[in-house]
């Protein structure tokens, strides 16, 4: 067994088995004080999103004990990303997709330790936010680096990248006119899942090397420019 696919049986069974006990324990149905209201919705649904909470609980707990500051989280969360677009460049897709989850779940935590500690403020809000568009485009560059051969691989990475930058500007331009609209897929969530367990499995699956990931990018790069255009549209019909 290689090491790719032996690493990936010992994450997906601790998975299985923490999700066996988070529903046991009726963890599941404890009220979450440092979750917010204003999130979209996540396309694996509401169940995974509490799990991944919870499972980070232990990690959110200690950092608010300690009194970490949430920009730790950021700035780190910026350092895998950009980790993981080298990765990705140099042809290492399995360790540069799990680098890029763990940014993931560093950008779950930092809002999270940050409303534990009662520091939550639009001055972090917007280090947040900001910090994941570096992070987002580090693995992105890394990407066109990787397919740097092929004229259309690389259309659909700057496709890709193209599109989720679009996601997040139509939300955030909507916001500053008033008008609020969380509706679609590939927001940052899904996206990091897409690349991150793309880039995993590639290798793994014993296909040409950056084929499985590249399917990946092509759905990524539809979802998203297809969601910035419906937001665009809603949008615009809801501003006087």
């Amino acid at each position: 067994m290689s090491s790719e696919l032996l690493g990936l049986v010992i994450v997906v069974g601790i998975t299985f088995l923490s999700s066996v006990i988070f529903v046991v324990t009726g963890a599941y149905r404890r009220e979450d004080q440092n979750e917010i209201g204003d999130r979209g919705d996540f396309l694996l649904g509401s169940f995974v999103r509490s799990w991944l909470y919870w499972f980070l609980g232990p990690v959110e707990r200690l950092a608010i004990g300690l009194r970490i500051a949430p920009l730790a989280f950021n700035l780190t969360g910026v350092a895998l990303g950009v980790g993981a677009g080298f990765c990705f460049g140099n042809g290492n897709l399995n360790p540069g997709g799990w680098l890029l989850l763990l940014s993931g779940a560093l950008d779950v935590l930092d809002g999270r330790v940050a409303r534990g500690q009662g520091l939550a403020s639009p001055r972090g809000a917007f280090l947040d936010s900001t910090l994941d568009r570096f992070a987002e485009v580090s693995a992105f560059v890394g990407l066109a680096v990787f397919y740097r051969e092929s004229v259309t691989l690389t259309i659909v990475v700057a496709l890709a990248i193209g599109g989720s930058l679009l996601v997040s500007y139509t939300r955030a331009r909507g916001e500053s006119l008033g008008v609020v609209c969380k509706a679609g897929i590939m927001q940052r969530a899904e996206r990091i899942l897409l690349v991150g367990l793309g880039g995993i499995l590639d290798p793994i699956l014993g296909y040409e090397p950056g084929m499985l990931l590249a399917a990946g990018l092509i759905i990524l790069a539809t979802g998203a420019i297809g969601t910035a255009v419906y937001r665009t549209m809603w949008i615009s019909k809801r501003i006087a």
